[in-house]
């Protein structure tokens, strides 16, 4: 995922075939259209791009809404916890649409769309996912590092709890391996809201 700032100067010869600067290229579009496409790990490096295009659209329309297309296999904790505080702190009303996979950390970027505006295409699937990593060093720093870990992984499981109003011993219990769902049955355990066909359904949430 690139942003629109990192394109302006790569628009000469484009698709639009402008002078170079004077173009937008694909994600100034999407920017027009008020659409970001997450379709890649979760890094520092997404999360920088993801809160450069909502601060721009923020500015434009701070109570606009914003559809977010999730296809991600997830990655960093750290950067899916601070992108879906971003959305939650953003006054614009953001909608995720699940499109694809939304595996691990990226399920936190789905669930920081609004409650009743996050929404699952037909053949999208989730996976609940442990946080984890490999530790290395000496032994007080593992120690360390397996608390942040257990805290991580409490707060994510919290996070999901809240969601979809489940217990949070029942999600410990579903998320402790890799737990799938597709597109029926995320809605069926509160994890979407609802299953979506065309774009306009997204007009009616």
């Amino acid at each position: 995922m690139t942003t629109w700032l990192d394109d302006e100067n790569d628009d000469e010869g484009g698709e639009d075939g402008g002078k170079k600067g004077g173009g937008k290229g694909i994600d100034g579009k999407l920017l027009d259209a008020r659409t970001l496409v997450i379709a890649e790990g979760v890094t520092d490096a997404l999360y920088r791009k993801v809160a450069t295009m909502l601060t721009l659209l923020e500015r434009k329309d701070p109570k606009a809404p914003i559809s977010v297309f999730v296809n991600s296999p997830g990655g960093s904790a750290d950067s899916g916890f601070a992108i879906y505080d971003l959305f939650r702190f953003t006054p614009c009303p953001i909608v995720t649409v699940a499109n694809g996979v939304v595996a691990s950390s990226a399920v936190l970027i789905f669930l920081g769309g609004a409650q009743g505006k996050r929404v699952a295409l037909p053949n999208a699937r989730f996976l609940l996912h442990q946080p984890s990593t490999a530790t290395r060093g000496q032994a007080s720093d593992i120690d360390i590092t397996a608390r942040e870990i257990s805290k991580i992984r409490l707060r994510y499981n919290e996070i999901v709890a809240e969601a979809t109003g489940r217990s949070l011993d029942s999600i410990e219990k579903d998320s402790d391996r890799d737990f799938w769902l597709s597109s029926k049955e995320a809605v069926d355990y509160k994890l979407a809201n609802k299953i979506v066909q065309r774009r306009s359904d997204l007009s009616e949430l």
